[in-house]
């Protein structure tokens, strides 16, 4: 049985005895809800609606600086929210920025470290379910192989002051005031010009990448430029979890709650075994009866789950009471707030899911010769924030 989503056309072609469906028509506001179902931010929903109304394909983008073992949230997350994308018809760039981590001391700074990470990343996609052949793979050393980037790059650098970069590079993991060489001044305006030699349509990157998303759409308002949609989706939260009763809105304290591969205990790493898988999980931040800050439930609700509202069960040995059943996500909140569930049975619920998930990728490393030399290579890799 294949099902169809809502709100597309289809035909059929039957093709070795099997029947491929194939999208000919899908109205604009199921294409809205599938990109408000993982955005958190959107800028402007109007400016989205009449994208669709005019381009049929636009191009969308994310970038990712090459730096040592690859985390959920690069993998997983990455995979589920580009294959919404190109199921909608969006055609989607994925950026590896070699030069952006060479410029922000990553693996040491060395280039041919670095590049070895981006292609293993590449095979840990293809792992995760990123069909590679429907996405365009682009390196900065290729884009950058132009006079036309560094002629855009001195046009998007005259548009705004040198303080507005200094408090841009937030999006390279930095805090404003941090001291900086100068090649890393130049990031900004670098990751802007990428908007425009790329042709993007749509900055879909992470909420922590807002600050370059906004200078894109500044600068080209200023030169009369195509202006970028710009989707962000939220941050995955370590393990550590984020206090509930946290009131600040300063970025770089809310970003310290984030998952970082550079801090084991605080994050799940694609190559995890299901014991290890299970080992951090059951450390993790699950406080009773909370969910606000609670990484099981962002887990679920960002990675894990594709439909909130089917039913959901829980297995538990009968001595504890038997399966609990929930007939979809928000009852599932609703009796962990009550306390019907318990922390442990709620990570063990997340422990298997994320398994079954990770299962695949670590398969994809075992069986297949390049993806595996890749990984051993890049293991033995010293890894510097």
């Amino acid at each position: 049985m294949c099902a169809v989503p809502a709100g597309i056309c289809t035909i059929k072609l039957l093709k070795k005895n099997r029947i491929r469906y194939v999208a000919v028509f899908m109205d604009i506001e199921t294409k809205m809800e599938v990109m408000k179902g993982f955005a958190q931010e959107i800028i402007t929903t109007d400016d989205l609606r009449g994208l669709f109304e005019t381009n049929n394909h636009p191009i969308a983008y994310d970038g990712f600086e090459p730096s040592g073992i690859v985390p959920i949230h690069s993998g997983l997350y990455r995979a589920k929210t580009i294959n919404k994308m190109l199921g909608i018809g969006i055609r989607f760039n994925l950026y590896i920025a070699d030069y952006f981590a060479f410029i922000n001391n990553k693996m040491g700074g060395n280039l041919e470290h670095i590049r070895d990470v981006g292609n293993y990343f590449v095979e840990a996609w293809k792992g995760a379910g990123i069909d590679t052949g429907k996405i365009n793979i682009i390196w900065a050393k290729d884009l950058m192989d132009d006079f036309s980037y560094w002629d855009r790059f001195i046009k998007v650098g005259r548009a705004f002051s040198l303080d507005r970069a200094k408090r841009a590079i937030t999006i390279m993991g930095r805090k404003e005031g941090d001291s900086l060489d100068a090649a890393q001044l130049f990031y900004p305006a670098m990751q802007v010009t990428d908007v425009f030699q790329m042709d993007v349509d749509i900055c879909q990157l992470g909420l922590d990448q807002r600050k370059a998303s906004i200078l894109a759409r500044e600068v080209a308002q200023k030169y009369k430029w195509k202006v970028p949609v710009v989707v962000s989706h939220p941050y995955i939260l370590g393990l550590k979890g984020k206090p509930q009763d946290l009131k600040t809105q300063d970025e770089a304290e809310l970003m310290q709650y984030k998952m970082s591969k550079s801090d084991p205990k605080s994050s799940i790493l694609v190559h995890d075994t299901y014991e290890e898988i299970k080992e951090k999980v059951s450390h993790a931040y699950c406080p009773e009866k909370v969910i606000e800050g609670n990484p099981m439930f962002n887990y679920l609700e960002l990675i894990i789950l594709d439909d909130f509202s089917r039913p959901i069960t829980i297995e538990r040995p009968q001595k504890f009471g038997g399966p609990i059943e929930a007939k979809n996500y928000e009852e599932l909140k609703r009796m962990y707030k009550e306390g019907k569930i318990h922390p442990m049975d709620l990570k063990g619920f997340v422990a298997d899911e994320l398994e079954r998930m990770i299962r695949p990728v670590r398969e994809h490393f075992e069986k297949d010769k390049r993806a595996k030399e890749l990984y051993e290579k890049v293991k033995g890799y010293s890894i510097t924030r």
